[in-house]
């Protein structure tokens, strides 16, 4: 039988997020950071298969009784692969953009959802609405400036993860409420194992042309041989994944999400942090301005959305 779904906790939600989007950031970070020495999907791989161990110890603390099957067994499966599709797509953009601008084009997601609960659920949009979505817009155009020469396409993917990030929330609040965070990132990287195996077992039978490799080897490029200093950060990278998937299924589950996201928004703070001081970036003016007004129009449009969760 499922379980009585978890009471709201505001402060354990908020602080749940808030060191889930530290974890993250750095994890999300130091990928940029080693993506000329790491195959994506290798990265998937190893990084999971290091987590589920400590997840499944995680686990077993409670109770030795308690299964790792989670009650919704098909809501969680749809929700980790919603959100491992999240991050291929996020991840391809971030050797081509910088930490902050991919950062904040993903915090676009409360204005996907203010927009589909208005054409999907019959929803009306406030004036608060409006103006949460053309603040958004304005601020995704300065980021992107489709009418410049050096105008990124990469940038757009972060725009993709937003849409695939909303929907796995919306199944983490009213779907999966009642799982225990531990058992949805153990799942989650189970299907970080799933896909990453059977995207390096197809680049194998596939063997993509030189050109190909060149022109993207984060995505197409041969596994890496592991020595210590890589077994190193796959080992960090696993506390983040870990610690960042966790925090995000508590705070989703014990708190109103129309407050959780606010705080979601951390994210792009510890990400312009992490991009100056690991690469040191520094957005220009104009993308500075459109990470301020989708960081606003964000906050705006999560403060009238509870009534979608």
């Amino acid at each position: 039988m499922p379980e009585t779904p978890k009471q709201d906790n505001l402060k354990l939600a908020v602080g749940a997020i808030v060191a889930g989007c530290f974890a993250l950031s750095l994890g999300d970070a130091l990928i940029k950071q080693y993506s000329t020495s790491f195959v994506l999907w290798q990265i998937f791989v190893v990084r999971s298969l290091i987590t589920i161990p400590f997840l499944v110890y995680l686990a077993r603390i409670r109770s030795c009784q308690d299964p790792l099957k989670p009650d919704a067994l098909a809501w969680t499966l749809l929700r980790s692969l919603l959100l491992v599709v999240m991050w291929v797509f996020y991840f391809a953009a971030l050797p081509h953009i910088e930490l902050a601008v991919a950062a904040a084009a993903f915090y676009t997601l409360p204005l996907f959802i203010t927009l589909f609960a208005a054409l999907f659920l019959g929803e009306g949009i406030s004036t608060r609405g409006w103006l949460a979505i053309v603040t958004g817009f304005v601020g995704t155009l300065l980021i992107l400036q489709p009418q410049a020469d050096d105008f990124n396409a990469w940038a757009t993917l972060p725009l993709v993860s937003a849409l695939l990030y909303a929907g796995a929330m919306i199944l983490t609040r009213s779907k999966c409420r009642h799982e225990k965070p531990t058992v949805l990132s153990l799942w989650l990287n189970i299907s970080f194992v799933v896909v990453g195996s059977i995207a390096l077992l197809g680049l194998k039978l596939w063997s993509p042309d030189a050109e190909l490799v060149a022109w993207n080897p984060f995505l197409f490029g041969p596994w890496t041989p592991m020595g210590l200093a890589e077994w190193r950060i796959m080992g960090i990278l696993a506390v983040a994944i870990m610690a960042g998937s966790i925090g995000a299924a508590v705070a989703y589950q014990r708190g109103p999400a129309s407050t959780v996201a606010i705080f979601d928004f951390s994210y792009v703070g510890f990400a312009a942090i992490w991009g100056f001081v690991i690469f040191a970036e520094l957005p220009g003016a104009l993308v500075s301005a459109g990470i301020i007004l989708i960081v606003s129009a964000g906050i705006i449009a999560s403060r009238q959305r509870s009534r979608i969760f």
